[in-house]
């Protein structure tokens, strides 16, 4: 069983047709790498793999299970970083982490001591008490990526993680992206149009373009 299997997945928008009968695999504990230009499809692609939205065509399956007959089961077993910051500004990091765990039904205690492993692991403990909206732009990345894993999910969908940061930035993002690798053994989904962040952090890729 793959971690992701995707066969002839097509989305169409009325005459536009998004992603066209797309098929690839990703196998368990590897960053595939989802390649291609703005507007080649990948963020669609992403939201039919995470149920966001629902196949024109073709099926596709998460950590064995079909993202359109069972979408919940999908769902207990991914972690997303969306390309657009989720987090509310309002709120403190560890309110941020705090809320979204009690969402997913983290007990109390396991999700104390969780946020603070989290935020040790993005580097981001001195930090947890500041407003969000006090955050820089590769700070909410880190925040991100702490409240998409704080539940363990099996597989981590990243959706261009690094777009519009800067240089030094992005390289430090880069280790926390190996780290989840190589330490935690999670499968990663990663979309981007930078060649020299896929060849740094993927094992394979697959190359979209127009759809296809």
């Amino acid at each position: 069983m793959y971690a992701i299997e995707a066969l002839g997945l097509t989305k169409r928008f009325g005459s536009l047709t998004a992603v066209d009968h797309v098929d690839f695999e990703v196998e368990w504990g590897e960053v595939f790498g989802f390649l291609g230009p703005n507007g080649a499809g990948k963020t669609t692609t992403i939201n039919m793999l995470i149920t966001l939205m629902r196949p024109s065509e073709g099926t596709a399956r998460v950590a064995g299970f079909d993202v359109v007959s069972s979408p919940r089961e999908v769902r207990r077993r991914i972690g997303v970083v969306f390309q657009d910051p989720t987090l509310d500004r309002r709120l403190t990091g560890r309110e941020n982490l705090w809320l979204h765990g009690r969402i997913y039904g983290i007990p109390s205690g396991k999700l104390k001591n969780r946020i603070e492993e989290m935020l040790e692991f993005v580097e981001l403990t001195d930090w947890a008490d500041t407003l969000v909206k006090y955050y820089s732009g590769g700070m909410m990345r880190r925040l991100e990526i702490a409240r998409a894993f704080l539940y363990s999910p099996e597989i981590l969908f990243l959706d261009e993680p690094t777009l519009g940061l800067d240089p030094q930035t992005r390289f430090h993002l880069w280790s926390y992206i190996r780290k989840l690798r190589d330490e935690e053994g999670i499968t990663i989904f990663l979309t981007t149009h930078y060649m020299e962040e896929a060849e740094r952090l993927c094992d394979r890729i697959a190359i979209i373009d127009y759809g296809r």
